[in-house]
């Protein structure tokens, strides 16, 4: 009797409840540092004039304030594993981030008009720390689901 077939065709358990990789978690912290990068930078900013712009200035300080959160909660999450809303906000925090430095460069915030790197080097920072943020929280996303499907090796059974 040849029970190869039944094996093969059973489902195998998915690591559901697994911890995410080494590599994601390091992806994460880094996701996380580079965002509270994009805080401090925001921050000093906020500290050195732009607190006095109309609605941009306060902008600033809760974009700052959002990534040194998320940030934190992301370095603390290679222990903790933060549940996916907090890598979802970080992201969305940097895409925003982003979003604006390509507003202000084009139609403008709140008739707030910046031009090319300026303020230099801070706007080159800010943009290269809030991609890393996102590539490395889509990279960590990815080897994580591809960790949970993976199956779990188990003996074979016996007939």
């Amino acid at each position: 009797m040849n029970d190869a077939p039944a094996l093969a065709s059973r489902p195998t358990p998915a690591r559901t409840g697994a911890r995410p990789p080494a590599a994601a978690r390091l992806l994460t912290a880094a996701a996380g540092a580079t965002l509270a990068t994009s805080g401090a930078v925001h921050a000093q900013l906020y500290l050195d004039g732009y607190r006095y712009l109309h609605a941009v200035g306060v902008l600033f300080l809760l974009q700052a304030a959002a990534s040194f959160g998320l940030g934190a909660l992301l370095v603390a999450g290679v222990l903790l594993r933060p549940p996916a809303v907090i890598h979802l906000a970080a992201a969305g925090t940097a895409l925003g981030a982003l979003t604006g430095f390509a507003a202000s460069r084009t139609i403008g915030v709140f008739g707030f008009i910046e031009h090319g790197l300026q303020p230099a080097p801070q706007a080159l920072i800010s943009i290269v720390t809030e991609c890393v943020t996102v590539l490395a929280l889509l990279a960590a996303g990815y080897l994580t689901v591809r960790h949970q499907q993976a199956p779990v090796s188990r003996p074979p059974s016996l007939p």
